[in-house]
């Protein structure tokens, strides 16, 4: 038979289980991971070989060497633009969807989140095939009578990857603001109506607000799913598809420059740290007041 001083100790081992679990497999699979680029980006490569000699060159190199900091500031330049357009349009997107009943709000969300569910491969395939010189936009643009000839500035340009970038990440930034959205009581509308403030006045003083969290995860994700991505710059931007994720892939996987590539990665996660961190704090300060 099972005694109440067993049956204690079998909750208190099964607890422990559970915790252990809890912090054992983020500390295996992405603590140690994130360390071990720590550790290997004070190490020397010398002659192809990488010795276990502390240096700071491989940080060093990333502010005098090559272009890498000029690939990073303009990396940083072009996720901010993607940011900004992504958070005004899911923004608008996620208050049109909330305006709607509750049946049309399921079925619009999920036109707006089948594409996660999709190959990311073919998403970026599909964006080419329609900014090409005979993709679908300049084939309506010549249809229509626009255009003479195709632009083709359209495909293999910065261009081309800002709107792919846009595209690709849009339903990550729709979906937190739509979920802060859904979150605010219906009484607070109501009383705003009740009170004889108009639609833009409710919008700007009491939707908007409440509406912050979930516009600054938004735009979190977005800004850290753009700056690191280094795979839909390179199938959409050519030559011009340089950015700072590339360089990165570079080095571990072309130069097999491992402690140079750990310190750029180093320096990706701290600047993604920093994303995550300046938006709490502005979470913060709007709390306080």
């Amino acid at each position: 038979m099972n005694t109440p001083l067993r049956r204690d100790r079998q909750d208190l081992l099964r607890a422990g289980l559970g915790h252990a679990l809890n912090l054992g497999l983020p500390l295996l699979f992405v603590v140690i991971p994130i360390l071990s680029f720590v550790v290997v980006s004070f190490w020397t490569l010398q002659d192809g070989q990488i010795l276990l000699i502390p240096t700071l060159a491989n940080y060093r190199a990333f502010f005098t060497e090559g272009s890498y900091l000029s690939v990073y500031l303009q990396t940083v330049g072009l996720s901010l633009q993607v940011t900004l357009v992504n958070v005004a349009l899911s923004t608008a997107i996620a208050l049109f969807i909330f305006r709607r009943t509750p049946r049309m709000r399921f079925l619009i969300l999920m036109s707006f989140m089948l594409p996660l569910f999709m190959s990311y491969i073919i998403k970026v395939y599909s964006i080419r095939s329609i900014l090409g010189q005979r993709g679908l936009l300049n084939e309506a643009m010549l249809g229509l009578g626009l255009i003479d000839q195709p632009i083709e500035a359209l495909l293999f340009s910065r261009t081309a990857i800002f709107i792919a970038l846009a595209v690709l990440y849009l339903p990550y930034a729709i979906l937190p603001i739509y979920l802060a959205l859904d979150r605010i009581p219906a009484n607070y509308l109501a009383a705003c109506a009740d009170l004889g403030a108009t639609p833009l006045q409710a919008l700007r003083d009491v939707v908007l607000p409440l509406a912050r969290p979930g516009i600054a995860a938004g735009a979190v994700f977005t800004f850290i799913l753009t700056f690191g991505d280094f795979v839909t710059p390179q199938m959409v931007g050519g030559t011009q598809g340089f950015t700072f994720g590339r360089i990165v892939f570079s080095q571990f996987g072309l130069a097999l420059n491992w402690p140079l590539g750990s310190a750029l990665a180093v320096i990706l996660l701290a600047t993604t740290l920093l994303a995550v961190a300046l938006a709490g704090l502005s979470l913060r300060r709007e709390h306080v007041r």
